[in-house]
């Protein structure tokens, strides 16, 4: 449930988790997943079927989009602009970004775009899940984008074995020194939260993650 405090902002539960109110009703959990699932898909995969405009960094008119959801899907005559921005700010994975009256997908993408993402303090360690017919190849070839435009590596080892969980039940982590590749010109980029981008990354910043080894501190 998507709800709003006057005080403290947006928040998804039913009362604000720091004075307890219970806010004003936004949507309800199945509005919040299929909004979020459509957002998704027009800024990352295909503006065109929704008629709008995507600008080179990934940018959409927040005005524009309320308008073509809306008309997409008559359900959502009371969307505004504000219910996208409170998607935006509470979502946990970071997905989106809003500046001024445009918002755009931080990381996933398969249309082109060019992302002017922030490329400091970035973890010194970074993780990537394969399933175990990928690793030997992965280690001897380095991380190339499959189906999407960029390498998406995640924050933590914990994050990229839930990433990797859709595909594989028991995914095998790869470690990514990151410290050593940037210092040697590859460049990351900070997505959202938990999610870093990079165009490949080379087999000599890779080692396989032993499952009953703890990752090191970043």
């Amino acid at each position: 449930m998507l709800k709003e405090c006057a005080q403290h902002g947006y928040f998804r539960a039913e009362a604000c988790p720091v004075c307890g109110q219970p806010g004003r009703f936004l949507m309800n959990d199945r509005e919040l997943d299929h909004l979020g699932r459509v957002l998704t898909g027009i800024l990352r995969h295909f503006p065109d079927r929704y008629q709008l405009p995507i600008d080179p960094q990934g940018w959409v008119p927040l005005p524009q989009i309320v308008r073509a959801i809306s008309q997409k899907h008559p359900a959502y005559h009371w969307l505004r602009a504000q219910h996208l921005v409170a998607i935006s700010e509470t979502d946990a994975k970071g997905r989106y970004e809003v500046r001024d009256d445009r918002i755009r997908a931080t990381y996933g993408h398969t249309v082109d775009v060019d992302l002017d993402l922030p490329t400091e303090n970035i973890p010194d360690r970074l993780f990537f899940p394969v399933t175990s017919e990928e690793a030997g190849i992965v280690l001897e070839v380095g991380l190339k984008p499959s189906d999407r435009k960029k390498v998406h590596l995640s924050k933590t080892a914990e994050d990229a074995r839930a990433a990797g969980a859709v595909r594989t039940p028991e995914p095998v982590i790869l470690e990514v020194d990151a410290k050593r590749a940037r210092d040697e010109g590859v460049v990351i980029k900070r997505a959202g939260k938990t999610v870093y981008l990079v165009d490949q990354v080379p087999s000599q910043y890779l080692r396989r993650l032993d499952a009953a080894t703890p990752a090191p501190e970043s």
